[in-house]
């Protein structure tokens, strides 16, 4: 549905810190399912930890997060051009269940629950090989960014 060429049109995040890397499926105002390939290349991967790599929860939050904002800016048919950005504004009821490692495939899931004066709240999750791995209610509003 979006290779990372569109994906980086729609978000504003960079390498190192673009963390989805195809979108698979897609619900306008509803839900999104993306993917993130874990490699051994990731930087976070040097001190995280070195004898045993393991991905940190706040990254798979983080890639939650993106996919989110992806559903939203899609939904609207935005792209960045830097004048909206979303940020987080709030998570509840983060658990984390299984280790991600490299080679694992996260598939993120975002469902939008509430949209409301530009806060929007998603039901999310990421699982590997159909295996939770994380699970958080996410909140986000969008802001005009000052020139």
């Amino acid at each position: 549905m979006m290779d990372i060429h569109q994906i980086i049109k729609k978000l504003p995040h960079r390498y190192p810190f673009l963390l989805v890397d195809r979108v698979i499926e897609f619900e306008k105002d509803v839900r999104i399912k993306a993917l993130k390939n874990v490699t051994i290349n990731e930087p976070f991967f040097n001190g995280h930890f070195p004898n045993r790599p393991v991905m940190p929860g706040v990254l798979m939050l983080e890639a939650l997060a993106q996919a989110s904002a992806l559903l939203s800016f899609s939904s609207e048919g935005e792209e960045s051009d830097g004048s909206r950005l979303y940020y987080f504004a709030g998570i509840d009821g983060a658990r984390f269940k299984r280790v991600v490692e490299p080679g694992d495939q996260l598939v993120l899931e975002s469902t939008i629950t509430r949209k409301k004066a530009g806060i929007y709240k998603y039901s999310t999750r990421a699982t590997v090989d159909g295996e939770l791995a994380v699970e958080a209610e996410l909140m986000c509003t969008v802001r005009a960014v000052a020139a």
